[in-house]
């Protein structure tokens, strides 16, 4: 960038005063409604949390009224949106603060950042738009953009590597309105400066891109290559009463789900003998003797995390007794519940759990 800072601040301000986009975040200063929002856009797309986060806070309004909600519906106010480390860490922040600070959110930095779940962007966004504390938010966007203004070689997707980004965004931050600031050069990646086919013609800040300039906007950002992901074999079993009800089990609520409802399920060997898995399922886990069980193969499913992938067969398992919930050896679940399909729809469901019920419904093996 040759030409100067003003004029770039300037002319990136005035289009964002123009064009961007009418989101219902942008229109409050309340800090708590901000850093929801802020939770909510991490990993996940802007059109999709706006729907969220009008039913997140008709469901919570206030941080009192998330601090001392239960947690089985605010996973499933969450329901959907993944990773629920969010929402977990979102209520025991709003714990903290509500207890043990008086209800007040904290408007310094430090303070903020200390709060479970909050890191370094998030603390910088809330900051700057809901106290104007002059801090640059960096997230994925920005990086794009700051990659290619200076024409950058350094992976955007590496961490060593943040501190080089957030250097360039503190050069470039109007410290008089750091969160309409912040909030333009992120508009700017997600609307004009692109991943992929970045409209460099209607860029209001074209001539201070260097990569522009040279013809080289497709060079960057550089990103290193992921590894392939890996794919873990599950076996899952849907276990059927004499009621007609079916088993669901909650994750515990530290780990990967916390506290979603699952049908049980365990991990095995791919080349394994599914139907012997099945069995081992619910003699090991549930202390169920294979002569009380019939078991019914229903479906295979696929489904993606962000550092693995599962392939899920799933067998309607039948019970010829009575199954009590009190002689259930839960081992990697903490609770256990037998339900009703339509039931179901009152727990916060796994992604997985949520693919098999509309393959269920339709099984000619389910007595409805």
């Amino acid at each position: 960038m040759n030409t100067s800072l003003l004029q770039f601040q300037k002319r990136l301000l005035s289009w964002f005063s123009i064009h961007q986009r009418n989101l219902p975040w942008r229109q409050t200063n309340d800090p708590y409604c901000i850093w929801v929002s802020e939770v909510m856009l991490q990993q996940t797309r802007v059109n999709t949390v706006i729907d969220y986060y009008h039913r997140f806070l008709d469901k919570f309004p206030s941080i009192e009224h998330l601090a001392d909600s239960d947690l089985d519906d605010l996973l499933k106010i969450w329901e959907g949106l993944g990773y629920y480390a969010r929402a977990r860490n979102l209520k025991r922040a709003a714990e903290i603060v509500v207890f043990e600070m008086e209800g007040c959110i904290p408007n310094n930095y430090r303070q903020f950042r200390q709060l479970p779940g909050v890191g370094d962007y998030i603390a910088a966004a809330v900051q700057s738009i809901a106290f104007g504390k002059p801090l640059a938010a960096v997230d994925g966007n920005v990086k794009r953009v700051l990659a290619r203004l200076y024409c950058r070689s350094e992976p955007t997707n590496i961490a060593k590597f943040n501190k080089t980004f957030q250097d360039l965004a503190d050069r470039l931050l109007v410290t008089s309105q750091p969160g309409t600031y912040n909030q333009a050069l992120m508009e700017l990646g997600a609307m004009v400066c692109r991943p992929k086919s970045p409209t460099c013609l209607v860029c209001p800040v074209q001539n201070f891109c260097d990569a522009h300039q040279k013809l080289e906007v497709g060079l960057f950002p550089v990103r290193q290559a992921k590894k392939k992901r890996p794919e873990h074999q599950l076996v899952s079993g849907i276990f059927i009463n004499g009621k007609n009800e079916v088993l669901v089990v909650q994750r515990p609520l530290k780990g990967l789900l916390g506290g979603l409802w699952e049908f049980p399920n365990q991990h095995v060997n791919p080349s394994a003998d599914l139907v012997q898995d099945c069995k081992e399922l619910a003699v090991d886990l549930f202390n169920i003797q294979e002569v009380s069980l019939s078991l019914t193969y229903l479906t295979q499913i696929k489904h993606a995390y962000t550092h693995f992938q599962v392939v899920v067969d799933a067998f309607f398992c039948y019970l010829s007794t009575d199954l009590s919930l009190e002689a259930l050896d839960f081992k990697n679940w903490t609770n256990a519940q037998w339900k009703t399909i339509e039931e179901l729809d009152q727990l916060a469901l796994t992604g997985i759990t949520n693919k098999l019920i509309p393959i269920l419904k339709k099984s000619p093996h389910l007595i409805s």
